[in-house]
Order: C-alpha cells, then structure tokens, then sequence
C-alpha cells in the first residue's frame, strides 16, 4: 500500500487547457483574464472539493481556482509538445486533433518538412534533424530543423543551443521551433516528390514579363483542354505555368498559383487558382476561409476546374499582351530592331550571365514630361511604360532594363552628393542603407543594404534586397564579388539615383526636438505647480492615498527612467537626503549649483510630496542642468544609469559625500563616495540544509527542497563584501546607497536577492567598540578566515576578547589563522559595554527590466506599506506623445520580504507575482537610511 501511495505521489501533476475566455476575480490581483488555451498544472498542495480545482496557469504563474469543466486534460505525453507554443489558440487547435499531434511526435529524424517562418504562412522546405528540449531538466519539446534551399541562411544557429550541439549543420541553417510552426509535405511515389498536407508554399508572381523559371522550361503544349488525372499522378500542371482560360467570351492569360484538390472536396477533381494577366477575375486565393495561395487582388485571381485550362502556346508565353503599351525613351542612339534584345535600354545593373531575353520597345519622338502618380495595387503584371525625363546621358550612362520592366519615373540623388555626381534630380528624402525604396513602374519593393561604387559605372549604386524573388536577382554578389547577403533571387543592384521611397508608406515627418518639446507649450496640459514652502514626506494611509493612481509620481519622458525612479526612491516618503535640498550655497560653487538646488527643492521634491505628481518638463530642466556642468552630451536623451545619475547630482549641489570608507590593512584618510558597490564572494552563495517549513506557517506555496534558487541578503552580500575586501565604515552614514551585483540580464550571479528589511552595520565600522562573540566582553581582535567557520555561527562577522581569541585558535584547525587587532577610539576600554546596535532601515528598492528602472517604496510601518512606482506605465500618442507615470500600493511584496534566505530558496520561481519577481530578481539599488543620524547633517 505504502509503494503505491509513493509511486502515485511521483507522477507529474496533471496538465489542463482552458476551453473559454475566463475572467476570475481575485483579491490582491484584482481581475485576471485567462485565455482560450492557456496552459495550467494542477496543484496538488490546492486540491478541493466538488467541481473545481486550484491549478497554475503557467502563462502568467498565478493561482486560480477553476471549474472543472472549463478545463480539457492534456494527456501526459502531449504535454512536452504544447508547453514551447506560446500562442493560446494554436494551442488548442492542435489538441483538438491529437492524431496530428502523435504524429509529429513520431516522425523519424531526417523526414523533409515545411516550416512557418517569416510572414504568416510564409512556408519554407526544412529537414527535420532533432526533436526534443533543449536544456537539461526541460520538459517543452521542440524540433530542431534544418533549412533548405533558399531558405538556407535564413536560421539562427548551426544546431547548437546555448553551447550544446543538438545537431550538425552549416552556419544559419538551423531552426528551433514549437509543433504549431511544423507542416507536413505527404509523399508521391508517382512523381518522388513531396507535398505539403496543410499550406504549400508558392512561388513569388512573375516581374513584368520576366517568365518564372518553371514556365521556362515547361514543355510546349497544344492548346487543348486538359483531362482530369488519375489521382496517383502527377498533376499535368505545375506551380509557375503560364496557361490559358476562357473568360467572358475572351481568352486570357495567366500562371498557375495552385492546382490540386479543393479541400473537402477531393472527390469533385482537381481546380486550378490562376493569377491572371488582366483584371478580370473575382477570386482572392481563399476556399471557404482556408488559403490555397496567394493573389494580390481578387480582380487579378480565377479558380476554375482543370478541365477548363488550357496550357499556354509557346509563342503567346514568349510576347503576352501588354496592358496600353507605352514606350519607353532611348534619349541617343536610334529606334533598335524588334529582334535585338541586345540593344533593349537598361535600368538595372545585372551580371551579363543573368541578363534574359527581353521584350523589345520603339521608342517614339521625346513626349512632354508627366508627373508621377502612384498606381493602385495591383498584381505584377506586364509593365505599362510611361514617358520620363532623363539627363542628358553620355557613353557610360544609358538608362538600363530593370529585369525585363522599365525604370522608375523620379529619379534621384542622396542628400549630400552634388548635381554632377548623382544626378540633377533630386530625392524628396534622404537615402541610406536600410531605407525601404521602390524601383520600376509598376514598382518592386525592397531594402537597401549596399551602397557604394562598382567598376565601369560612374554613378553611385544601391544593392536592394527585395520583399519578393526575381528571377535575374541574386542573393547580393555582382560579377562574382559579394556586396551584401540575401536570400538567393532576392538581391538587385540599381543606380542610387533610380531608387525612391518606399511609396506604400506615408511620408516621414521631420523629427521633432523632444528635448525643447519638453519645455514647450506641448506639454502644458500635464504640468505641475512650483511649492515654495518644504513640504515633509507623507507616510502610512495618507501616503497611498496620495500617490496612488494613473499621472502620479513622476512623468518620464525621452529616456528619464533612471532620474525618475531615483528621485522618487530617495524623496517620496523618507527625508532622509533631506539635507542636500538645504545645504548652503557659496558663490564660488557657480550659478547652476544654486540653479539645481532651487529646481530640485521647489519644482521636483515640494511638489511630489504636496500634490504626488511632477511634470516630465521639470525634471528635463534638471536634466539640462546636470548635461550643463559635464562633460557627458547624453543626460537629457541618453539611458543612464541611478548611479551615474546620483554622482553627477551629488557633484553638482557640491554637498559631502554621503559614506567614508577605509581600508583595515592600509591606515589612510577614509575614502569618500555616495554610493558602494557590493561585490559578491567567489562563490555564489546557496541555500544550504533549508529548514522544513509547514506550509500552514508560511503564506507562500514553497516548492520541493530539490529546486532550490541561488538566493543571498543584503546584509550577507554586505558584510562579505566589506571583509574580503578589508574595509570599514569611518563613520556611521545617515543613507546607504547599495548597488547590487548583477552583470547585465543574462548574468546574474543570484536568481534572487532577498533586500533586507534591516541591515546591521556595527561590526562593519571602523574605531568603535564592539562585542566578544562569544562572551559578550569588549572585543579585541577580528578574524576573516573564522567567518565560513561550521563551528562557530558561520556566516557571521567574528571579534573576540583576547582571551576567547586564544582559546579558538588554539585548535588544530584555526591555528593558519591570522587574526587582526580591533582599533579602538581612545585606547583600551574599561568601563562598561552596553550592547546597542547599529542598524539601518530599507526604506526604497529601485529595479530593472529591460532597460528600464522602476521603484517599490516602503511608506509606513507596517509590513505591507509598500508602492510600486512606474513613471512610463503607459502612453498617450504615439512619437510626440506624452508618458503616464503610474503609482500603485504593492502590499504583497511584504511577504516576501519577511522570509529568510532558505525559504526564499525554496521558492518556485514561476510561482512569484509579477512586482515581486521584479523585486527579489531584478533589483538594482537598495536604499537603507537612519532616521537618527539624519537629524545631524
């Protein structure tokens, strides 16, 4: 009975997806809205009665509690496969059809696939190499493929994850994707080819009258209606042929963009989606809401049975019609013949070897210029060609063929060249790498990721990648020499001059200066008063009261988010730094030193605490002010960091450091910062030997003893930092800046960092008395190596009277020590020791995330008198909008705060609330003052 109840207790809780949009109630999160196909573990430690359950939905960590029959099961080896799809709904489809599901689960290595990648229902062919997690421990399965043909180049790794090699491929070749992203291509013995079960690729449309490659080489038909196959066949027409079909009493050309059975229909035959050459069509690519390819416009797009099609003739696929053709102009050399392909104008610049065969065009007598309007979207069609005003061209510079399409009609030049370099039409904008530009009429698309010169051409020339293949394009080499990398057909190179902006696009405006936006006019509706009168912090009630709410605290704007989380730490509710608001001005300090004070003192702090709301355009002076006195252009555009901020601030005001600090071993003049960085020991700290908590005891969910965090205190961190690096606190600092250690992200020496509510400083400060730790006496001597000591309180500051000092060390095991003598003031001490400590209080923690910095604030006694503070929570208007700083009451960040190290470490992490994950994870700076020892500065 015993073995049954363990072997049950081991298996993996259950998983479950939520059927429905939900909304749950609950009471310190307020509203939580659950989604269709969010993921959920039952909890065990949860369980109730009757018909619902407390389970995990582990797309936001929360607990909730559910009705059962909101919740479908998910058996316990599809699991793996549904935990990497990050999109609800793709979730739930696929465990509607589980057969698909076990079917991708059993796919054998090597199987050639399709995978979704780019533009939704972009498809490109891959090879499946890998199917599994990616990370020890890790139970989501994802599947590992190689990409093929001209998707090669497009991955993001060469197999390898992290530094494991899952499998071998060439450099950008691989992918790592959920089962959402994975198709099926279902295999013909007919023709040793495979087709994709869900959504084939297409081929890009044909440019102009460049013909597609497979529209080459096809074979020439008679023009005879094509019969139904035999299902186990080939189809007699491929992707990309150019075919004919009767319509409206006339017959019309065009390619085929699919041809197979419609889906649900197998049984009625094969149809064939056609993109046709002239706007007569009324299909958009779609039958009954599933995509079969894709049509640009439904004017352009057929779907008709096969028996309806006819492939076209040999002559009618090399000259289709043109739509009212317009010849283009050939400014110096006479009409060339119809049969000489070798004297056609040119727009692009191609290697010879790509150069096709191309339509012939009579240029007529030079018409008047027209302006150039930009056509309707419509389908790659045969170009219609509009007349154009050219320079006067020499020898090297004929206007060239783009890919078988005339040029476009504006040219240009980049901003920055002269006339006779580019040009003497100019571009409406500006021209660089990464600009999106259009060529041709009707116009191609694209990027430009080269620009430079290239030998026999005297202008300057652009390397475009473009959105869609081209036939003559490359994948970014010219006559062999590489310029930059694309995928294969993609790649066009054209004079800079012939490119104009991306017209799908609105035109861009002139940049706004944010920095004079900011004390302008613009922001008047959101500014705040200016209060004379020294406002003391609120606290308790009356601070939340205050502070809480959308446009509270401070306003950020332009990269503030450093300053304002600063301030807002060090001023709402402690007047701790008080001191500096007030700290008497000299002359010789020069006028933006009074300037900062006034500012400061009258428009940032009085306000805060009298009305809990401070314009951006205030803080923006400050920030002038500060760029004004150093050297550093960047403080009122730029992130920075509080630290960075705080020294400059500190500098300026020209007011004493806040700590003094000297070295043990060196007995110099105490070194004077506003700021200390801690440094963690060599090795991470861990939890050890966690002591068993009943979960009756505790209000959090603690998770097994095997998962454990890296978890380390304030106090721990401060007290190592301080002795391995041989250093006292001169005096006793009234506020304590600390920088936690953290080396970016991804490189964070702790999971999490518990921010001690209180931190003991009285062994850390140098010349003072201090106790025996062992019998209470007037300690005499201190020792570094007796701090890890397993015997003695380990992980705790060791001083000892002279006699303890010789009794501990005179064990085998302590006798390498090397302890130093206690300085104290005034010389050995006889009188009586009272044991009062030195302690200060954590009053302010300010965060990161991802570049951006917020702040929980304590503002009352009580251990649940904590406000998160967020001074870009949301926005109003887009570029030349306006931050909403929000201010809102954190009461469960207290609880956490009120648990020890171990119990910390015993934390699930994906069981933390958002604010306090942000807190233990991701703090910055912690802020610990002494009420006492403010009132003397």
């Amino acid at each position: 009975m015993s073995g049954a109840q363990e072997h049950k207790r081991r298996q993996p809780p259950k998983m479950y997806l939520v059927v429905s949009n939900l909304k749950i109630q609950d009471q310190l999160e307020g509203t939580i809205r659950l989604l269709r196909g969010n993921l959920c573990q039952e909890q065990e430690g949860g369980r109730s009665r009757g018909d619902q359950l407390w389970v995990k939905v582990l797309d936001y960590g929360c607990m909730v509690k559910i009705d059962k029959q909101l919740l479908i099961e998910v058996p316990t080896d599809l699991t793996g496969l549904l935990e990497p799809v990050s999109d609800p709904e793709s979730r739930l489809n696929l465990l509607i059809n589980p057969k698909q599901l076990y079917r991708l689960a059993a796919l054998p290595l090597g199987t050639p696939l399709y995978v979704q990648m780019g533009q939704p229902g972009e498809l490109v062919e891959a090879e499946l190499r890998y199917r599994g997690p990616l990370t020890r421990g890790s139970t989501a399965v994802l599947f590992g493929v190689q990409l093929k043909d001209l998707a090669v180049g497009r991955g993001n790794s060469n197999g390898s994850y992290k530094g494991h090699q899952l499998f071998t491929c060439p450099e950008a070749s691989a992918l790592f994707l959920p089962a959402n992203q994975i198709r099926l291509r279902r295999w013909s013995r007919a023709n040793d080819d495979y087709h994709n079960n869900a959504l084939p690729p297409q081929p890009q449309p044909p440019i102009g009258n460049i013909i597609a490659r497979t529209a080459e080489s096809a074979p020439s038909l008679a023009p005879v209606p094509v019969l139904p196959r035999n299902p186990s066949s080939p189809p007699p027409l491929q992707v990309g042929h150019r075919v004919c079909v009767p319509l409206e009493d006339t017959v019309h050309g065009g390619e085929v963009r699919f041809c197979g059975a419609l889906p649900g229909r197998t049984s009625t035959g094969l149809f064939v989606g056609i993109l046709l050459d002239s706007a007569v069509g009324n299909w958009d690519g779609s039958y009954k809401g599933e995509k079969l390819c894709s049509i640009p416009s439904s004017l352009y797009g057929c779907l008709l049975p096969i028996s309806k099609v006819s492939p076209e003739p040999r002559a009618r696929r090399h000259t289709p019609p043109l739509q009212n053709p317009k010849p283009v102009l050939k400014p110096t050399q006479p009409p060339a013949p119809v049969s000489s392909p070798a004297s056609t104008p040119k727009i692009a610049l191609m290697p010879p070897q790509l150069l096709l065969a191309k339509l012939a065009l009579k240029p007529p007598p030079l018409p008047s210029p027209k302006p150039f309007t930009k056509p309707h979207p419509l389908p790659p069609t045969p170009p219609t060609i509009k007349p154009q005003t050219l320079p006067s061209p020499t020898a090297t510079d004929q206007p060239q063929l783009l890919n078988g399409s005339p040029g476009p009609l504006s040219p240009g030049r980049v901003e920055g060249l002269d006339a006779e370099e580019n040009g003497d039409t100019g571009l409406e904008v500006e021209l660089e790498v990464g600009s999106m530009v259009e060529v041709n009429d009707p116009p191609l698309f694209g990027v430009i990721r080269w620009i430079g010169r290239i030998g026999g051409v005297s202008q300057l020339v652009s390397g475009i990648e473009l959105d869609q293949e081209l036939t003559a394009g490359t994948d970014g080499s010219y006559l062999g020499e590489r310029h930059f990398r694309c995928p294969a057909n993609k790649g066009l190179f054209v004079k800079l001059r012939n490119c104009r902006r991306d017209s799908r696009f609105p035109a861009p405006e002139t940049p706004v200066n944010q920095v004079e936006r900011c004390n302008s006019i613009a922001f008047a509706e959101w500014g705040s008063e200016r209060v004379e009168e020294n406002s003391p912090p609120v606290q308790g009630d009356e601070a939340r009261d205050m502070y809480q709410g959308w446009k509270r605290g401070i306003q950020g704007h332009l990269n503030s988010c450093y300053l304002d989380a600063s301030l807002f730490s060090l001023f709402s509710c402690c007047s701790s730094v008080d001191w500096v608001l007030l700290w008497p001005s000299d002359p010789s300090d020069g006028p933006h030193c009074s300037q900062a004070q006034d500012l400061l003192r009258c428009e940032i702090v009085n306000p805060l605490r009298r009305f809990g709301y401070v314009c951006a355009s205030k803080t923006m002076a400050l920030r002038r002010l500060l760029e004004a006195e150093s050297s550093d252009t960047g403080f009122t555009n730029q992130e920075k960091d509080p630290e960075e901020f705080l020294n400059k601030l500190f500098q300026l005001l020209r007011v004493e450091p806040l700590l003094k600090i000297r070295s043990v071993t060196q007995k110099q003049q105490p070194q004077e910062c506003h700021l200390y960085q801690l440094f963690p020991p060599s090795v991470p700290l861990s939890p050890s030997s966690p002591v068993p908590l009943s979960p009756s005891l505790c209000p959090i969910l603690l998770s097994s003893p095997a998962v454990l965090m890296r978890v380390a205190s304030v106090q721990t961190l401060l007290e190592t930092s301080f002795l391995h690096a041989g250093l006292k606190f001169a005096e006793a600092p009234s506020c304590l800046p600390l920088l936690m250690p953290r080396f970016g992200k991804d490189f964070k020496m702790f999971d999490a960092i518990l921010p001690s509510l209180t931190i003991d400083i009285t062994d850390l400060l140098d010349d003072t008395l201090r106790q025996c730790s062992i019998c209470q006496a007037v300690a005499e001597w201190e020792c570094l190596e007796c701090y890890e000591d397993l015997d003695i309180t380990p992980g705790r500051l060791k001083q000892y009277c002279h006699t303890c000092n010789t009794q501990v060390h005179i064990h085998k095991k302590r006798q390498s020590h090397s302890p130093c003598q206690v300085g104290v003031a005034g010389g050995p001490w006889t009188g009586p020791l009272h044991g009062t400590r030195q302690r200060l209080s954590l009053f302010a923690v300010t965060c990161i995330e991802t570049s951006h910095y917020v702040s929980f604030v304590k503002h009352g006694p009580r251990p649940d008198d904590w406000l998160f503070f967020d001074s870009m929570a949301d926005r109003e208007g887009e570029e030349n909008g306006f931050n909403i700083p929000l201010v809102r009451a954190c009461p469960e960040v207290g609880r956490y705060l009120s648990l020890s190290e171990e119990e910390l470490g015993r934390l699930d992490p994906a069981s933390l609330r958002e604010s306090a994950r942000r807190l233990l994870c991701d703090s910055y700076m912690c802020l610990y003052h002494s009420p006492e020892l403010s009132l003397y500065k």
